[in-house]
């Protein structure tokens, strides 16, 4: 990959475009913990969109179920951001939400699929 193709963000993580199934564009990238974050979807600030990788790569390491992952995600962005956020964590699910403006992500930490939204 040329430099032209990647693009940095102000966590320091390296991302490059890749093309999702509906054809927007998408960051990719591997953090320093070694799992490979594809950012498909954002409406988000990129240091909020760090702190929900960040958030859900720590909650990945602390949970083996994906129920008590999505609920220490979606904690800590209630205290940290205020409520009302939700969270969902899986391997095959889809969803059609409505966000407040600027608080929407949708990403993979390896083979799990995060949604991070705040409505309400």
């Amino acid at each position: 990959m040329n430099e032209d193709a990647k693009r940095s963000i102000p966590s320091g993580l390296t991302v490059k475009p890749s093309i999702s199934d509906d054809r927007k564009p998408s960051l990719a990238a591997t953090p320093p913990s070694g799992k490979r974050v594809i950012i498909k979807s954002a409406d988000m600030l990129p240091d909020m969109q760090k702190e929900a990788v960040d958030t859900a790569i720590a909650a990945f390491e602390n949970h083996g179920v994906e129920k008590d992952v999505a609920e220490h995600i979606k904690k800590e962005f209630d205290k940290r951001h205020g409520s009302t956020w939700h969270c969902i964590v899986g391997r095959n699910f889809g969803s059609y939400v409505t966000h407040e403006t600027n608080h929407f992500v949708y990403f993979y930490l390896d083979q799990k699929a995060v949604l991070l939204f705040k409505s309400g």
